[in-house]
């Protein structure tokens, strides 16, 4: 498959495993403080990895709108980086989003023409060419631009791309405007209904025959056309008042396609701004949410954000942003009753993000509160980026706890995502949990009540007999520890494999 080369290109493939592990420090809880729905301030690029061992494959939806890289001056982002800095800033975030995606999960990503081709090789890359999806165009001007020296551009992209091929969208709700093009002429009691061709282009063995209408006249195929159907199954749907021959019997037969049969509406990749909104609209829901402060110049309509997660998601099912901005996607989701994570950088994520979110959750009328009748409601967690796991020698950060240690073990591990409960665990005990039959212990922080330097973190021949009587398990085990005194034959006979933290853990 060709690929994209840039300076520094090899670089960019090993930041994401290079970026430190960092902890997620808890700032201050919205609403009911559901824990479900996050506000990370902090670089997305660390905020990513720190969420990963607690996220791992469990995204929905991924919608992001990153900086267009248009060499123009943006207030709260510099989106004129060279083109080299841009690729090699979107590579690494692009493959951490991955790894959060669902075998079910699709990720869409708008862009313009500065560097939408460039990114739709990057993705083709990190994604594989068989996972592309498709191409959203979305019409963002209401009017022409008459200053342009060339083109008014009228539309962005939004790249779609599935973690698996075959990914089947959700089918949108059918509008007034699609069911007004069904009639009933002739009083049909199955109700209105549209002429469907009945004609194929391809070849079909019983398509070649002539009848005739109720008139007498005689219809056959134009050349280099077949019937859709054979002579037999034509006759059976006219006898059930399925074909059409014209107010007057003596037109071509249609096929009837009934409103009451046909089912919601395949996703079109045309969004007009009637259907979606338009960069007017989005800086309007800005001026009503902040009518006094200094408003983004390139947010998104929640209408359009809605569109996307109406295909890719449904109730309850996680929705991540990492270039989260004004707030639009996590403010769309929760009023959507999907769950969410938001990753902003910037002050704005105190700014804008935080109080749009506060106004979300105290039922503020705007964007599609009306369309999908939100009442406010919920809540969310404010963290930041904290502390590295790991300090620059490699040891443990001593702000480090239990906790979160076992949640980069078990991803590490088993790479899946940290979800409490986890099958097996004993809370209080070194059990992290049990994955394909092996049980996965740290011995960390004294876990086993021993609070002297090394007490309980070292796997000695006692606190092994402390793990059979606290937390047996007749199968494999693997253990996390700082040390081990036993021999390779000890541990081969008790079923053990041994990692030495921090070393291990930092390096797998």
């Amino acid at each position: 498959m060709p690929t994209l080369d840039w300076l520094n290109r090899d670089a960019a493939f090993r930041l994401a495993h290079q970026v430190p592990y960092r902890l997620l420090e808890p700032v201050s809880a919205h609403g009911d403080g559901d824990a479900r729905n996050l506000l990370v301030q902090g670089d997305n690029l660390e905020a990513l990895k720190a969420l990963l061992p607690l996220y791992r494959a469990q995204v929905k939806c991924i919608f992001i709108d990153p900086p267009y890289n248009t060499k123009s001056a943006f207030e709260h982002y510099d989106d004129n980086l060279e083109h080299s800095q841009w690729l090699t800033m979107m590579l690494p975030r692009l493959q951490l989003l991955r790894e959060f995606l669902r075998e079910d999960g699709s990720i869409w990503v708008t862009i313009d023409d500065n560097e939408g081709h460039y990114l739709k090789v990057l993705m083709d890359e990190v994604f594989g060419r068989l996972c592309f999806v498709d191409t959203v165009i979305w019409q963002k001007a209401d009017s022409p631009r008459n200053s342009a020296r060339q083109f008014s551009s009228d539309h962005d992209y939004v790249f779609v791309y599935s973690l698996q091929p075959g990914w089947v969208p959700t089918r949108l709700e059918r509008t007034e405007e699609a069911n007004s093009i069904y009639s009933n002429p002739d009083d049909d009691d199955r109700g209105p209904w549209l002429p469907g061709d009945p004609y194929a282009n391809k070849p079909y063995s019983r398509g070649q025959y002539s009848i005739a209408g109720p008139t007498g006249r005689t219809f056959a195929p134009p050349p280099g056309r077949f019937w859709r159907v054979s002579e037999e199954k034509l006759r059976e749907l006219d006898a059930d008042g399925r074909v059409w021959w014209g107010p007057t019997g003596d037109a071509r037969p249609s096929i009837k396609r009934y409103l009451s049969e046909v089912g919601n509406l395949v996703p079109r990749t045309f969004w007009s701004k009637d259907e979606v909104g338009s960069n007017r609209t989005s800086k309007n829901e800005m001026r009503a949410l902040f009518p006094d402060a200094a408003s983004f110049t390139t947010p998104k309509p929640e209408r359009l954000v809605r569109r996307a997660l109406e295909i890719a998601t449904d109730l309850d099912d996680l929705v991540l942003d990492s270039f989260l901005g004004s707030g639009t996607t996590a403010a769309v989701a929760h009023k959507m009753g999907r769950r969410w994570i938001g990753i902003e950088a910037g002050d704005h994520a105190v700014t804008h993000c935080l109080p749009r979110l506060e106004k979300v959750l105290a039922g503020e009328p705007g964007g599609i509160s009306a369309a999908v009748n939100w009442q406010g409601g919920g809540g969310f967690r404010f963290l930041r980026l904290g502390a590295p796991v790991f300090d620059a020698a490699g040891r443990i950060d001593p702000q480090v706890r239990f906790a979160s240690l076992a949640a980069h073990v078990w991803q590490q591990e088993t790479r899946s995502a940290y979800v409490s409960p986890l099958p097996g665990a004993v809370a209080g005990t070194p059990l992290v949990g049990t994955h394909d039959g092996r049980a996965i212990y740290l011995l960390y922080n004294g876990i086993l009540g021993d609070r002297r330097p090394e007490g309980g973190n070292v796997l000695t021949l006692a606190v092994l007999q402390a793990l059979k009587a606290v937390v047996p398990h007749d199968g494999p085990k693997v253990v996390y520890a700082e040390a081990c005194r036993l021999g390779e034959a000890r541990l081969a006979a008790e079923g053990i494999v041994f990692r030495q933290i921090p070393y291990e853990l930092a390096g797998r």
